[in-house]
């Protein structure tokens, strides 16, 4: 789970090499592209509150080492130039984001994880200016798949598929632009599922309860599943009782990336992936109950599309129902999560149940030269009623595990046939 800063090191290794060259331009031209990989590195320090034990030996010895890495590079660019600028970002920036990192980690060398989530959030800003400002959308430079932002009142809580910050990342703004760490949304975990294979969460708010929907692998049998934990607050700690999963279809090779949707009249309906198990994936519906911890009396699961366009690669998954202006908007991600054909499509339904059809034969967000890969979307509107997609992205070459996939927002624009993914800053 917990990814050692190997980028740090490839920093350390080209700048030193073009700098043998002989070439101040080429050295910096290949900082900048390797810095914007940075955040593979700073990936480790989204531990927050929930890092274990076991692991924080380990961490430190290779922050340690990375550290020392990394200050041979800062000499080497000092070197070159004392003036030298990295995409526009000074050397002093640089400073800033690992001064964060390595403060961190000293925390935690100290049991003190709340400061340590203090001194990550502290520098966030820093850190996105490394990997090239805010100006494509990136808004948390740190490892964030599948995410799924929840406004309540004036803040936004966004969560996220777990990382080395825990089973479910939780980080919070009043302004969708700075982020802060609060930790981890879920502690604790169900006798019957395994520990770190936690993925794909959303939240409903039912009444004073905040219902946390979530993807998870079996303990026994090793299939892939949904369960549902509860909390009094938004930021947790969510508690799941269960005895085994709100839904696990066995027979299409499991069920995962629960997200929900209600509609007119109070009806909440919870929209789901199926593995596929021997077919394609396909993507399902079903009424909840009441309290939405359960299934409403005498339904069924509804499927509501497969994959059947060429740039989903026969996978489909990472559902998404948004009601907007009468119309059920189904967004989704297609193609294989670990490369670069990874896009977020649309299909356009009928209601809860479907049936859907997608108005167009290409997606309405891919691979760009910011940022490639973008999915795990989810669509949320913001205080003054204005719709914004949030979705994971790699950073250009640096493509995989152990590669992180930072937190990206855009605006979104929901009035026509085909819904347009707004540039970042409009």
């Amino acid at each position: 789970m917990v990814a050692v800063v190997v980028l740090v090191v490839a920093v350390a290794t080209d700048v030193q090499a073009h700098a043998r060259a002989g070439s101040e331009q080429r050295q910096l031209a290949s900082a900048t592209s390797t810095l914007r990989g940075l955040r593979t590195d700073v990936r480790v320090t989204t531990f927050y509150r929930a890092l274990a034990t076991n692991h924080r030996n380990a961490l430190q010895a290779s922050v340690a080492s990375s550290l020392a890495q990394l200050s041979t590079t800062d000499q080497e660019l000092r070197g070159t130039s004392t003036d030298a600028f990295i995409q526009g970002v000074s050397v002093g920036t640089l400073e800033t984001c690992l001064g964060g990192v390595q403060a961190s980690f000293q925390q935690i060398g100290l049991h003190d994880n709340d400061q340590a989530a203090t001194d990550i959030s502290s520098v966030a800003d820093a850190c996105t200016e490394l990997d090239g400002g805010s100006g494509d959308g990136l808004v948390y430079p740190f490892d964030f798949p599948d995410p799924f932002v929840l406004p309540v009142g004036g803040t936004y809580y966004a969560y996220a598929t777990n990382s080395v910050a825990g089973n479910i990342q939780i980080i919070d703004s009043t302004d969708l632009v700075h982020w802060t760490a609060v930790g981890d949304a879920l502690p604790s975990l169900p006798s019957w599922v395994v520990p770190d294979e936690t993925w794909a969460p959303s939240v409903l708010q039912v009444g004073n309860r905040f219902l946390l929907y979530y993807a998870v692998r079996m303990a026994v049998g090793n299939q892939e599943c949904i369960s549902v934990a509860t909390a009094s607050q938004p930021q947790g700690p969510f508690t799941d009782d269960s005895t085994g999963p709100l839904e696990c279809q066995s027979t299409l090779g499991g069920s995962i990336d629960p997200s929900t949707v209600t509609v007119p009249g109070g009806s909440t309906y919870l929209v789901w992936k199926s593995n596929g198990g021997g077919g394609a994936s396909a993507l399902w519906s079903e009424q909840l109950d009441a309290a939405g911890t359960g299934f409403a009396p005498d339904t069924a699961p509804t499927e509501l599309l497969v994959p059947d366009q060429p740039w989903e690669g026969g996978v489909i998954e990472a559902p998404d129902m948004v009601l907007s202006g009468g119309r059920y908007f189904l967004f989704f991600s297609g193609n294989s999560w670990k490369g670069t054909d990874y896009a977020v499509g649309v299909a356009v339904c009928t209601g809860p149940l479907g049936p859907c059809s997608e108005p167009s034969s290409t997606p309405i967000l891919s691979s760009d030269a910011h940022l490639e890969g973008p999915g795990g979307a989810s669509v949320f509107f913001d205080t003054s009623g204005s719709p914004w997609i949030a979705f994971h992205a790699w950073s250009p070459g640096a493509v995989g595990y152990p590669n992180s996939r930072s937190l990206y927002l855009r605006r979104l624009d929901l009035s026509g046939p085909v819904p347009v993914v707004e540039p970042a800053g409009s």
